[in-house]
């Protein structure tokens, strides 16, 4: 159930953020448009708060991978099924990828716009993923060695979305370097997602025991 959950739309010249109407809280309408525009026909797109860049540079590259990280979480949820753990702790992840994705979609000349915790990442959102990871290795015992992906389904899409993670924290260094938050969060939503990968799959099978 989302209380605060934010909104990002996408449009053609910006990104629009609302708020659900739950709490007293406005939900901020955005006049329905065509999902194409052609304006992304010369191969540029808009940012947050304004300009336009390439969309093969930086800022679209990071934040694509971020957008791809979240779809493929969206497959481990899927695969989990509806009202599991998994997909209790995958919710609100997917929600901060919007955070993300806000941030890097903004020209470090307009970050300070921003609001933390809506469309910039904060320190709390990295601590509420370390929580995360501290929790659910108190409750198995991760393996301590190099291990073969693909215990089962879940795992599997877990580790295929940690993958790209570390793809969208790579490209991220260069399009939101320190103090942004980006960089730290995807670090340690990878770890969180290993972690999870391996708790899902029970019994590890380690390398070294594949001849």
């Amino acid at each position: 159930m989302f209380v605060n959950a934010e909104r990002l739309v996408r449009c053609d010249l910006c990104w629009t953020v609302g708020r659900g109407r739950r709490s007293g809280i406005t939900f901020s309408r955005v006049p329905r448009e065509r999902i194409y525009t052609r304006h992304g026909d010369d191969g540029s797109t808009g940012l947050f708060y304004g300009g336009r860049v390439p969309k093969d540079g930086t800022l679209p590259r990071a934040y694509g991978s971020v957008d791809e990280a979240q779809a493929v979480l969206g497959m481990a949820r899927a695969e989990a099924g509806a009202g599991s753990e998994v997909e209790a702790m995958l919710v609100p992840i997917m929600r901060d990828l919007w955070v993300l994705m806000a941030e890097l979609a903004t020209l470090p000349e307009n970050r300070s716009k921003l609001t933390p915790g809506s469309s910039a990442v904060t320190s709390e959102m990295v601590a509420r993923l370390e929580t995360s990871i501290d929790g659910l290795d108190a409750r198995f015992e991760p393996p301590t060695e190099f291990v073969v992906p693909g215990g089962n389904t879940v795992s599997a899409w877990l580790d295929i979305a940690r993958t790209v993670v570390r793809r969208a924290e790579r490209h991220s260094i260069s399009a939101a370097p320190s103090p942004s938050q980006v960089v730290p969060y995807l670090n340690r939503l990878s770890d969180l997602l290993w972690t999870m990968a391996r708790w899902q799959e029970g019994q590890s099978l380690p390398v070294r025991r594949v001849s």
